[in-house]
């Protein structure tokens, strides 16, 4: 016999920050899911995890991001735990607003509360421990489920999806946690090198798109290609990335009758971003030899309406497994 848990049976979570759609997303769960709680306001991906574990009654508990609309069916599942260990993290994809990409960055998790407690990952990471200064996937145990259950929807301002994309485009060309000789960069893990260029071409059609696009190219421009300006591992500090993006990015484009975000009263010269991002682009191909491209609304969703997302090899897939399927 199965052991099948309804996925109702775990405490659910909501973790939020600052993302400029909280709100109206945590609203939108609690009509689905009227016992979701919320977690808001701890700084650092770590403690903030902590924070969300401290609130569950349940041995394991389930976590939301703020910047998710969550599918009705996701509360319907079962889980088999006889095929999940006690230490396992369970990670459903997100089908992102931006690029249409599914994969884990924003998705669904279930996580032991002890696993939580005893991690030390992003801004509790010590020093020696390069897989865990910005991601919890290098030292978690992941169990990869195939079904996506979510929208990420971290395109509500310009900030939001400048954010987004910076933090991919660092992240998504890290190996091991960790960055890569700039002329290596093409030879790691296949499907993130093919999701960094997805970040960096793909989303002018999506609300505030332009800016995950520019944000991703001026991530891998100054890890891959200016490395020495700034400590990238700062891409898990949300608020130094507020900071940056107030005081470097967004004052040059800047303007009193530019494209208006109806949700922060933010004004921008649209052109001037579209500008900027070319020329990074320009700068990535010809130094990094990177396959991007500049596309417009139509090109974007042209690549969403044909993208197909891969397996994650098995309904249940561990980690490890997806990387030697891959060829990691």
């Amino acid at each position: 016999m199965t052991n099948l848990v309804p996925i109702t049976e775990f405490d659910i979570i909501y973790i939020s920050y600052d993302e400029p759609n909280a709100d109206e997303n945590f609203n939108d769960l609690l009509e689905k899911c009227p016992w979701a709680q919320r977690s808001h306001g701890v700084w650092g991906s770590d403690a903030a995890h902590k924070a969300a574990a401290a609130l569950s009654e349940t041995d394991r508990f389930i976590t939301v991001d703020a910047d998710n609309i969550v599918d009705e069916d996701f509360f319907n599942l079962e889980l088999d735990m006889d095929r999940i260990g006690s230490s396992d993290v369970i990670s459903w994809a997100g089908r992102n607003e931006i690029n249409g990409l599914v994969y884990g960055n924003g998705g669904i998790k279930c996580w032991p509360v002890h696993v939580v407690n005893n991690m030390r990952t992003h801004e509790a990471a010590p020093e020696a421990d390069k897989r865990a200064q910005v991601d919890f996937c290098w030292n978690i145990n992941y169990v990869q489920m195939n079904n996506a259950y979510c929208q990420v929807m971290n395109n509500g301002s310009p900030l939001q999806a400048w954010r987004a994309g910076f933090r991919e485009g660092v992240k998504m060309g890290l190996e091991n946690g960790d960055v890569v000789n700039p002329k290596q960069l093409k030879n790691i893990h296949k499907n993130n090198y093919k999701r960094m260029l997805s970040w960096m071409t793909v989303g002018a059609d999506a609300d505030n798109g332009i800016w995950a696009v520019y944000g991703a190219r001026l991530g891998c421009h100054m890890t891959n290609i200016e490395r020495t300006s700034w400590d990238w591992k700062n891409v898990r500090d949300f608020d130094w990335l507020t900071n940056y993006f107030n005081t470097e990015v967004f004052p040059q484009f800047e303007s009193e009758t530019g494209t208006l975000c109806p949700r922060t009263g933010m004004r921008w010269d649209e052109e001037k971003v579209k500008a900027e991002s070319v020329r990074l682009g320009v700068d990535l191909i010809a130094e990094l030899d990177l396959e991007i491209a500049d596309f417009d609304a139509q090109q974007s969703k042209f690549f969403k309406a044909v993208y197909h997302n891969p397996a994650r090899v098995a309904p249940m897939a561990r980690e490890e497994e997806v990387r030697n399927e891959v060829g990691q």
